[in-house]
């Protein structure tokens, strides 16, 4: 038995709850902006992923117009901060529905750093960050695909691995369904077969 869901036939807000609950674990892109009068911005968005390597690219959907996605068309540029276990309260505050032009850094308490490259801050109890500056946006529907150029990264020392940043350090939160989180659980190591031993062992 299986139930049937029709996107067409739905509320909008019903089915982007169906939508939100079973494309799960979803990273969060902890974004932080400033306007071009100087304001800094921070919020989460959980429509977050790689786009390109090559030139290395990510990429956040903004559902609606939000501050970020004005910020960023305003001054083309923009942070990924990591958003880690440990900072779960004031990641979860930064998504209060503030009014335009408050400084979720100043509400919220959290502590900024400059950044190397751009001018938006990084969030400085943030185990990693990425700079990145505006590629393009394309616009689906009720919602706006950011795409950032990034032309810096920082990794803290205290979860690197032989150089490596290890996920059970940074201890990243994920974004579920309803008002639902996660965090790392078990984490699993395995190593893509190539074609030719494949056929060594099924041929």
């Amino acid at each position: 038995m299986r139930t049937d869901f029709d996107p067409g036939s739905l509320p909008r807000d019903d089915f982007y709850r169906l939508l939100t609950a079973l494309v799960v674990p979803r990273p969060i892109a902890w974004i932080s902006s400033t306007t071009p009068d100087g304001t800094d911005n921070l919020a989460p968005h959980s429509f977050f992923n790689v786009a390109c390597v090559s030139p290395p690219v990510v990429q956040f959907s903004s559902v609606g117009r939000k501050d970020s996605l004005r910020n960023i068309e305003d001054t083309g540029e923009f942070v990924v901060n990591l958003a880690p276990e440990q900072l779960f309260g004031q990641i979860n505050a930064t998504a209060t529905d503030f009014p335009r032009g408050t400084g979720e850094f100043d509400a919220v308490g959290v502590e900024r750093e400059a950044s190397l490259r751009v001018k938006p801050p990084r969030v400085a109890a943030s185990p990693a960050a990425l700079e990145c500056v505006l590629h393009s946006t394309v616009r689906l529907g009720d919602s706006t695909v950011v795409f950032g150029r990034v032309v810096h990264a920082c990794v803290s020392d205290d979860v690197l691995v032989d150089g490596h940043p290890e996920a059970g350090r940074m201890r990243p939160l994920t974004r579920m369904g309803r008002n639902e989180w996660a965090s790392v659980g078990e984490i699993r190591e395995i190593a893509r077969v190539p074609f030719g031993e494949w056929q060594e062992r099924h041929g």
